[in-house]
C-alpha cells in the first residue's frame, strides 16, 4: 500500500498530544483585536481539544500523528 500524504494546513492547525488527544487554537484571533475586551484575548491563548464529530475527519488528513 502507498504511503499516505499528510495535509499541511491541517498539520499546522492541529496539535497532538502524548495521549493522541487532538488539540486546536480558537479561530477569530487576529482580526478587530483592539475592540474586543481582554478576558476574551485570553481566551484566544488556551488550546481546545476538538470536537469528537470532527476527529473522523482530521485523523483522515493527519494519517501519522
Amino acid at each position: 500500500m502507498p504511503k499516505l500524504k499528510t495535509h499541511k494546513g491541517a498539520s499546522d492547525r492541529f496539535h497532538v498530544t502524548g495521549t493522541g488527544k487532538i488539540l486546536r487554537m480558537k479561530g477569530h484571533r487576529s482580526h478587530l483585536r483592539r475592540k474586543k475586551p481582554s478576558r476574551v484575548l485570553q481566551l484566544y491563548h488556551q488550546k481546545l481539544e476538538v470536537n469528537p464529530s470532527d476527529l473522523r475527519r482530521i485523523r483522515r488528513v493527519l494519517p501519522y500523528l
